[in-house]
């Protein structure tokens, strides 16, 4: 789940996510992004970003609150709500095989989530 398209952080783990496609690719791994964000500005970013996977506008939140990225989560030491960036695994039978709560350190996350399922990169 993307925190919000065109931060930094969010930009860097597309960009992992990009870079790694062919990859992903090779172990039959659709690859989604779900941000809150508008299906124009989604455009914008995947064109900017040549990424070659889609984003999901979910402006109510109902997919990203069902999978534990939209909730209570800490700010600056502040609770708020809103996106917490998280990566899910889902298998083909629709089953979670592991979920990534709170992804801390974006730009390294795609080559954890290959390990994970078992590709290999570099």
């Amino acid at each position: 789940m993307i925190e919000s398209i065109g931060s930094d952080s969010a930009t860097k783990e597309a960009e992992g996510f990009r870079d790694l496609y062919g990859e992903f690719l090779k172990q039959d791994v659709v690859i989604l992004g779900v941000s809150p964000d508008s299906e124009a500005s989604h455009r914008k970013f995947i064109e900017k970003n040549a990424l070659p996977f889609l984003l999901l506008s979910d402006p109510n939140k109902k997919v990203m609150t069902a999978y534990g990225a939209f909730g209570e989560k800490k700010t600056y030491g502040k609770s708020v709500r809103g996106v917490i960036r998280s990566t899910v695994w889902i298998d083909p039978d629709g089953k979670v095989k592991r979920h990534w709560p709170r992804v801390a350190k974006a730009a390294d996350h795609p080559k954890k989530v290959l390990e994970e399922i078992g590709g290999s990169y570099g």
